[in-house]
């Protein structure tokens, strides 16, 4: 303590005129009581006010020079000596220390400006304002390709820089995107491959960058693919392949790069982890299972990438997703039926699949999760069933193998995301299907529940798809059990609210079912068309200019067959339609102007 006293004593005496020999000493004095004590030495070194005095002695001329830069990299490991290192002026200094050829100079250096810019605002300012990233980068570049060990310390340490300066700072990202550092660093990865610490800072760099949706775009440009997924072939431990895993997933929302991975032969890569770690119940084990089979999940969600691994149904890569799903992961089991999803997302796939007996597939795995089942699970098994019920000849196949039977058991659900996916497969399902629209439509507890969700407030999705299908059994099955179902279940009024929707396609579907109430059977309605104030929504409809062509036409429609009910053609001729009718006889939408004219003839002729 006394020694380490008497030294920071001469350095405030001495720092302006003193020889080097007394420097190097105080330095190494206070170099040896920062690795026994390095907090209590910092603190010290604070108070005494020698943080001034090193701005001074960061001289590219002196030979101390990289001894008091590495004094400033050992107390900054500490968080509050951080500011202070600003505050007294270190920052220009150490940048401009960056531009001298001495290797040790250069690796202080960049240890003393990383360890200011971890987790310190102050500190990623001022190596800002001194312009300290550009000339780093500009070290990369040139370092790149030398592989002796002092290169590679240095690349390492000047990695760690940059990282230290731009983590989780979108700007400071973007500023070294701008500056083309992307390209460097997966040079770097390439060539430096063998060496673990750099290659670890070049990971973490590229994780701390694939976030920013800028750098996608030149990582694209790149070969990272290619390197992470060499890399990653040679991993055995977890943490290492966890590394790598986290720069994967962000890079692999671009679809660009999602199709250069599945070239570069990471999908095999997941499939063996796949198979090492399904049955196995070690921690590390587990999560790893799950990223690859997430990952490969995401991959699917390129359309490029899709088909490739699809290959007609055919690849080997589709076969293997298709032996998840009656796996006993749950884990896989929800891969699986998501994968099936992402395969569904053209005709071709959903037809092929459906012939090639996925669907049976799909119904057992529902099967095994009816009771006390896994959400997500059900979820994606769903999403899968209605997006291979989207082609039309898919439709039939689906029903006649009881999809809607097997669909229909998940009407207990309390979850609204599994709600709101089987509302969507069932709907899908009976598009253009009379007879199975008929015979859902006449099912009471499906009536009735959906009666119950169509006022759901709380869960918009769930709430907009229980309209949308019980409008859609009325408009496929033009029955009048349905329509006198859902009369009694209590569902005209939410026909009726679902007319004045925001979006013009359930504003049009409304209309079109309650047009066939009103043709089919207006008498049982009647009563419920009034208390839900149907004609004056029509009035209001029609009389406002922002409303589509279509609805004005349907509106116009469902007035005509409304006049058949005489308490419901009293309220028509109360609200002076006429005026408004006669105005849309010149409606630029011919269609339009064609109605308004019947229209008006029909209630001319009833009044």
């Amino acid at each position: 303590t006394d020694n380490l006293s008497d030294a920071l004593k001469k350095l405030k005496i001495t720092s302006t005129d003193s020889t080097t020999d007394s420097l190097e000493g105080c330095l190494d004095c206070l170099l040896q009581a920062l690795a026994q004590n390095n907090m209590e030495t910092s603190e010290k070194i604070q108070k005494s006010g020698v943080l001034q005095v090193f701005a001074n002695l960061l001289t590219p001329q002196s030979s101390c020079t990289a001894k008091v830069a590495n004094v400033i990299a050992e107390v900054a490991r500490n968080e509050f000596m951080r500011n202070p290192c600003v505050d007294a002026g270190l920052i220009p200094p150490l940048v401009q220390l960056l531009n001298c050829k001495d290797q040790e100079v250069l690796l202080q250096t960049g240890r003393a400006l990383g360890n200011i810019c971890y987790d310190s605002h102050e500190g990623r300012n001022a190596v800002d304002h001194a312009g300290g990233a550009h000339i780093v980068v500009d070290h990369l570049r040139s370092l790149c390709s030398k592989t002796d060990p002092a290169s590679e310390k240095l690349l390492t340490v000047f990695c760690g820089m940059l990282m230290n300066y731009s983590n989780e700072n979108d700007t400071l990202q973007s500023q070294l995107i701008n500056m083309g550092v992307i390209p460097t660093l997966v040079k770097l990865l390439g060539i430096h491959c063998q060496n673990a610490a750099l290659t670890e800072m070049c990971l973490v760099a590229f994780g701390n960058l694939a976030e920013l949706e800028s750098s996608k775009e030149q990582f694209a440009y790149t070969n990272i693919a290619e390197e992470l997924v060499k890399l990653f072939k040679k991993q055995i431990e977890h943490d290492k392949k966890e590394m790598i895993f986290e720069v994967l997933a962000p890079l692999a929302e671009n679809d660009v790069i999602k199709l250069q991975l599945v070239e570069a032969g990471l999908v095999e890569c997941l499939l063996e982890i796949v198979q090492k770690t399904v049955d196995s119940d070690k921690e590390d084990d587990i999560a790893e299972l799950k990223t690859a089979s997430d990952l490969m999940v995401l991959l699917l969600l390129g359309d490029e990438s899709m088909q490739k691994l699809f290959e007609g149904g055919k690849g080997s890569v589709f076969q293997r997703v298709l032996s998840w799903i009656p796996s006993n992961s749950h884990q896989l089991q929800l891969a699986g039926a998501l994968a099936i999803a992402n395969f569904a997302r053209n005709d071709g796939n959903c037809i092929h699949m459906v012939d090639n007996g996925i669907v049976q597939k799909l119904m057992d795995l529902l099967d095994r999760h009816v009771e006390d089942g896994n959400v997500t699970v059900q979820h994606a098994a769903l999403s899968a069933l209605r997006n291979l019920a989207i082609p039309v000849v898919n439709k039939a196949k689906m029903l006649s193998a009881g999809v809607a039977e097997a669909v229909l058991k998940f009407l207990r659900s309390e979850m609204p995301p599994v709600q709101f996916k089987l509302l969507g497969t069932l709907r899908m399902l009976i598009d253009a299907q009379a007879e199975a629209a008929e015979q859902l439509g006449k099912n009471v507890k499906l009536v009735e529940r959906l009666v119950e969700w169509c006022e759901a407030k709380d869960h918009a999705g769930v709430m907009g798809e229980s309209n949308r299908l019980l409008s859609a059994l009325i408009r496929h099955s033009k029955s009048k059990d349905v329509i006198r179902t859902i009369v009694q279940s209590g569902g005209i009024k939410h026909l009726v609210t679902m007319a004045t929707s925001e979006h013009v396609i359930m504003q049009n579907e409304a209309l079109v079912a309650l047009a066939l109430i009103a043709a089919l059977e207006l008498v049982t309605a009647e009563k419920d068309l009034e208390n839900a104030q149907l004609v004056q929504i029509l009035h209001r409809l029609l009389s406002d200019d922002r409303s589509a062509p279509e609805i004005k036409y349907n509106s116009m429609v469902l007035i005509c067959a409304l006049i058949g009910s005489e308490p419901l053609q009293k309220e028509v001729q109360s609200m002076a339609f006429l005026e408004v009718i006669s105005k849309l006889r010149s409606h630029e939408n011919k269609t339009v102007a064609q109605q308004a004219s019947l229209t008006e003839q029909r209630l001319a002729v009833e009044s």
